[in-house]
């Protein structure tokens, strides 16, 4: 069969590998859809991460499929049981480090525990929804952690996958007066249609004056500062902490979703003044099977957030789309001829 490795920086390539064997403990899955995760784009710009075995390092990590194979020791997993991946709760951590990664024909799971490393897809749910479920249960544990209040008013930076699914849950929540903002209409437009009020170019609007007309001016300790409550950060510019630092209103909280590979800067006496929080969040510990129970309810919702589809057999190609800045979700679809 064929598996995506990165082979050194920017070298992704779609390898020959010999087919897996379930143990006692196992579990075989036959990958029906697979999303490209930012996080893949970053093992591939950087040439993989720290792991403890050696050549090239696996791909892929939000999978649905169906179960071909499960080993004797395995409890409650059933052949043709069609399921996600939880790359979290498996001890491979599939995708990210260790030998195996989701984007292949068949994958293997150790040591598998139904509820932990794999869950039950819903009967009325396409393998490739189900395959946005990490990342929209990434974008929940945001929310959750940030824990708006529905009369708050809330600002979302960064309009890729993530970003729309903080601003996908907001609106779950209730919350109603979210700001998305962005460097690209098309993603700013798919913001708008999940619940965002208002948006913003950052690249051709002035980003603190535009909140301040849509959040309102206030003042701390004589220092200007606009209306907004909650900042999430789902971009990961370098800009974005010290600018909502320097803006932020009294007990202003920032919640950082995104990745920073470099140190930022902190202004803390002006943290000092306006008593502001910065916390952050990552992984979903809790939110994969609530994530998994609202998407048939959400299935016109999220469908939009897959901006480009391609088969296995194009999947480099797919990582180059998924790379370009005004991509959503790229989806690879592994076999046609599956069941939905």
């Amino acid at each position: 069969m064929r598996i995506v490795q990165v082979h050194g920086q920017g070298d992704v390539r779609l390898d020959p590998v010999a087919a897996p064997v379930a143990g006692p403990g196992d579990v075989l899955v036959r990958i029906a859809a697979c999303g490209i995760c930012g996080t893949d784009l970053t093992f591939v710009k950087q040439g993989g991460t720290k792991r403890a075995f050696e050549g090239p390092m696996p791909l892929g990590h939000e999978a649905a499929g169906e179960v071909t194979a499960v080993g004797a020791g395995v409890e409650g997993v059933q052949v043709g049981q069609r399921v996600i991946i939880n790359p979290m709760g498996t001890s491979a951590v599939i995708g990210n480090g260790g030998p195996e990664g989701a984007f292949t024909e068949e994958l293997l799971v150790r040591e598998a525990r139904l509820g932990t490393s794999l869950l039950p897809i819903p009967d009325d749910l396409p393998y490739d929804l189900a395959a946005l479920t990490e990342p929209l249960a990434v974008a929940l544990h945001g929310v959750n952690r940030a824990d708006p209040a529905p009369d708050e008013k809330v600002v979302v930076f960064g309009c890729g996958p993530i970003g729309l699914g903080v601003v996908l849950w907001l609106a779950e929540r209730g919350v109603k007066d979210v700001v998305a903002i962005d460097l690209h209409d098309s993603r700013l437009e798919r913001a708008a249609a999940l619940g965002a009020r208002a948006t913003i170019r950052a690249d051709r609007e002035d980003v603190e004056a535009r909140l301040a007309e849509l959040h309102g001016r206030t003042d701390v300790l004589g220092r200007p500062a606009v209306g907004t409550q909650v900042y999430i950060d789902a971009a990961g510019g370098p800009g974005i902490v010290p600018q909502v630092v320097a803006m932020a209103r009294s007990k202003a909280r920032l919640m950082v979703i995104a990745a920073y590979r470099t140190p930022v800067p902190l202004d803390l006496q002006a943290m000092l003044i306006s008593e502001m929080s910065i916390a952050t969040s990552v992984g979903y510990p809790d939110e994969l099977p609530v994530v998994l129970a609202a998407l048939p309810r959400l299935a016109d919702k999220v469908r939009p957030l897959i901006s480009h589809r391609f088969p296995f057999d194009r999947v480099i190609e797919g990582f180059g789309v998924a790379g370009q800045a005004d991509a959503a979700k790229v989806m690879i679809d592994f076999d046609e001829g599956m069941p939905a």
